[in-house]
């Protein structure tokens, strides 16, 4: 390794957080959008004696993300939410649908791992519903819309990174806008209330999913809050609908255990179901969208195999639990 090619890893690595979010962002999956960062500096390696800091670092390194990105979209189907794929349920109490093993879900990532920017300055476009939002997108489209409106790149550097004219990328800003204004799910724009109410409405939310208490419940849910819970396409629109559903799930007090996390600059949960023994198994993530009116949205991913990229453990005993 030559000194300039050192130098070049150390600069390089400054911006592998922000190319993870923007991965991120384009393909709606940590594991796929680590897989693209990969590629980005296997690429960016093999090609530096052609670089020679001809272009700035950071926006030759958007290019070879971006190119890699729509490479991948291009192997692949679109990933999804319920919501992406039919209108609600009308019958809460009515069986749910069976599961989608075929289907690629939207995943969350942990806030770990995105970069701290990013949860400071645009925590809104990180979220479950946004980044589910731009799957409606094509790639490209998809690609000027996060560059511009989220990472706030000059119309001529996106025009540069795509290959195109700057007048080509405005027209497809202006599309994409119009898209995502048609296809957005519930609270991908969401304003949030004070922190002060927001505490005190996860505390409120976490005491009465514990209790089992769905009339607490309902006086936390915004009128028109959504329930979505991958990988089972059933979804409910409305509160007193997701309250019918819920009476017919949440029926013993102390059942369930929420372990409070962080995802997508989400409050979130680790939600946890009492098995044998009093021992709390892994069941499912949720995600919550918090509005001034209540809860917007919960997303409830049921994919134990997700917990430990929360650093959250398959099992947590409970206040009844024996040895």
């Amino acid at each position: 390794m030559t000194q300039a090619q050192e130098l070049f890893g150390i600069a390089a690595n400054q911006y592998r957080g922000e190319l993870f979010g923007y991965c991120y962002r384009m393909l709606g999956s940590p594991h796929d959008a680590e897989d693209a960062v990969q590629e980005t500096y296997l690429r960016a390696w093999r090609g530096y004696d052609g670089f020679q800091g001809r272009a700035a670092l950071r926006t030759w390194l958007y290019r070879i993300a971006t190119r890699a990105c729509l490479h991948a979209m291009q192997r692949r189907t679109r990933r999804a939410l319920p919501s992406g794929l039919g209108g609600p349920t009308t019958d809460p109490t009515g069986p749910l649908e069976p599961r989608r093993a075929e289907t690629l879900w939207i995943e969350p990532v942990s806030d770990a791992e995105l970069d701290p920017a990013t949860l400071v300055e645009a925590r809104h476009t990180i979220r479950l519903a946004f980044v589910a939002a731009l799957q409606h997108l094509p790639g490209r489209q998809r690609a000027v819309l996060v560059l511009r409106d989220v990472l706030m790149f000059r119309a001529d550097e996106v025009a540069d990174l795509l290959d195109t004219t700057t007048a080509a990328v405005n027209s497809a800003l202006q599309r994409a806008r119009a898209q995502l204004a048609k296809t957005a799910p519930l609270g991908y724009n969401l304003t949030e209330p004070a922190d002060p109410l927001r505490r005190a409405l996860l505390e409120r939310y976490a005491t009465a999913f514990e209790n089992a208490d769905i009339n607490e419940l309902v006086q936390i849910l915004a009128e028109d809050a959504v329930l979505e819970m991958p990988p089972v396409p059933t979804w409910f629109r409305g509160r007193d609908d997701i309250a019918r559903f819920l009476r017919t799930r949440l029926t013993q007090p102390g059942a369930l255990r929420l372990v409070p996390i962080t995802a997508n600059g989400q409050a979130a949960y680790g939600l946890y179901v009492r098995g044998h023994g009093g021992v709390h198994r892994a069941h499912a993530l949720q995600l919550l969208t918090i509005a001034p009116a209540g809860v917007a949205r919960i997303d409830m991913i049921h994919d134990p195999t997700l917990f430990p990229r929360f650093g959250l453990p398959h099992l947590t005993p409970g206040k009844d639990s024996v040895d």
